[in-house]
């Protein structure tokens, strides 16, 4: 099904919000599976420690790459809904941020960090956490606003 510019514009600024975050996720899965924006590719197999690292920086593997992937399909999905974009935002943000208490409490050099976090992707995972609650809890507030406008002065007024 292909949407109309219409259709785009009537959603709100939660759902354009989760359509961006899933944008900026896939993006993020298929970087990491790049040589050169991936530091030391040969490694990213790995698991248990930081080997690859995306733009040298946050340490990554194999299994986060397809995660980001999947979390980017799933924000696309659902930011068709109100529900879902605030689902979306407001459960990605817990589990981020139980992703950073994870990265707190481990040995980073032992066995238990199979996700292969450094640091770096121990406060990205706390931000991105306190983002995603944040958007999920501000922007979700409100499900009456569309485009910018009330949803009710929408709702049957005919297109421009």
């Amino acid at each position: 099904m292909v949407e109309t510019h219409a259709a785009t514009r009537d959603r709100t600024l939660l759902q354009k919000a989760a359509m961006l975050m899933g944008i900026v996720f896939l993006l993020v899965g298929v970087l990491g599976f790049i040589p050169g924006i991936t530091t030391d590719y040969d490694q990213l197999g790995n698991f248990g420690e930081v080997g690859a690292k995306l733009l040298g920086i946050v340490g990554i593997n194999w299994l986060e790459n397809v995660v980001h992937l999947l979390y980017g399909v799933l924000g696309l999905a659902l930011a068709r809904t109100w529900d879902g974009s605030r689902a979306y935002f407001l459960g990605g943000g817990v589990i981020y941020l139980v992703l950073w208490i994870y990265g707190l409490v481990i040995d980073l050099d032992s066995n238990a960090n199979f996700l292969s976090v450094n640091n770096a992707s121990n406060w990205l995972h706390f931000i991105l956490g306190v983002v995603m609650v944040g958007i999920g809890v501000l922007l979700g507030r409100d499900r009456g606003h569309v485009g910018g406008r009330d949803r009710v002065a929408t709702e049957g007024a005919p297109r421009l």
